[in-house]
């Protein structure tokens, strides 16, 4: 990716177009690369139609919707995080409270909520009537062994929309349905990560998600832990991940792309090579790797940066392409292509 010195670069995942040219505003005008990239994922936060971050993310399996997030701050080489957070919108933002306003490194729960609330955050119903649909259309879509669910008497077993489903929703359109029916069979694992250097060489990086759809209440995946979801070393780089947060966390995945760069590697290969060992925890069993997916992202205190995937994307004709990630460099977002250690089958 670009070669050069410290400069002004943002990157995030690939929800992170908005994103990232609000950051880069905030370093043009010379503010804190933190303050930044929470500026940045506020606002995917805030989006109701974003449903794996924030305001309108697909609940837990109780219809909760429980938010998690993690920040660094490469100058004062600080981090703050919190996790299963219920109530407020901007996890982030209690996060980076978290980190000025206290000598701890992560609140859960409760207890994070209270923290919250001390310093006057607003608590919300985080749940849209459209994550709502979501949810309930996957409880009516679970079974029994003998086929039975006590919150239906017959819908119809996955597939499409049935015309039960129509009836027992009458308030939604075909479009609105099919996107519920999706979630319910393929439940998204999404999250923002972003990560910023500024012409000073100060790094700054944010993970914040709503966490995996459906999870048992409490599960906690690698969003706000320190070294899994996110890393920043001021002196090397700065690396954050997408994606099945159980598998990262089994290989400490931001401290690891940040490790392999410290060692010389380029951003890319350090994250190519941490997907390595996700794989091999698998055996490079491409069947059961299949079954998820995983994204890192890297960037370097030179201004290189790199992002790679677990798994290329397919084209509708079926043809291999590349997964894509969000990049600012300076004016509008761009979005710049993944390398994959696998091709999609």
């Amino acid at each position: 990716m670009a070669q050069g010195g410290p400069r002004n670069v943002v990157i995030s995942s690939n929800n992170g177009l908005a994103c990232n040219e609000i950051a880069m505003s905030y370093l043009e005008r010379g503010r804190d690369t933190l303050d930044a990239v929470v500026a940045g994922v506020n606002s995917v936060e805030d989006d109701p139609n974003d449903d794996s971050v924030g305001y309108g993310g697909l609940p837990n399996e109780e219809g909760a919707v429980e938010l998690d997030a993690s920040v660094m701050h490469g100058p004062t080489r600080r981090c703050g995080a919190v996790a299963g957070l219920r109530h407020i919108k901007n996890p982030s933002k209690v996060a980076k409270l978290v980190m000025e306003q206290t000598d701890h490194c992560m609140l859960v729960g409760e207890g994070a909520l209270r923290f919250a609330r001390a310093w006057g955050f607003k608590e919300e119903n985080l749940l849209t009537e459209k994550s709502r649909l979501a949810w309930m259309v996957w409880k009516q879509s679970l079974r029994d062994a003998g086929g039975h669910n006590n919150w239906t008497d017959g819908l119809d077993a996955p597939g499409k929309p049935s015309a039960r489903l129509r009836g027992a929703f009458p308030g939604a359109d075909e479009e609105l349905l099919a996107y519920a029916w999706d979630r319910a069979a393929n439940p998204p694992t999404g999250t923002i990560n972003c990560l910023a250097l500024n012409a000073k060489g100060e790094m700054s990086g944010v993970t914040t998600t709503s966490g995996l759809a459906w999870k048992i209440p409490g599960r906690i995946g690698d969003s706000p832990i320190i070294g899994a979801g996110l890393y920043v070393d001021q002196d090397v780089g700065a690396g954050g991940s997408t994606g099945r947060g159980e598998e990262n966390i089994r290989v400490a995945g931001g401290h690891t792309v940040v490790e392999n760069m410290r060692k010389g590697m380029s951003p890319t290969d350090a994250c190519l090579d941490t997907l390595k060992r996700i794989s091999r925890n698998y055996n490079d069993d491409k069947a059961k790797l299949a079954k998820f997916s995983i994204t890192f992202y890297a960037l370097r205190k030179d201004g290189v940066y790199g992002s790679a995937s677990l798994w290329s994307s397919r084209t509708r004709d079926g043809k291999t392409a590349p997964q894509r990630f969000a990049v600012n460099t300076g004016g509008k977002s761009r979005m710049e292509d993944c390398a994959y250690l696998y091709a999609s089958f």
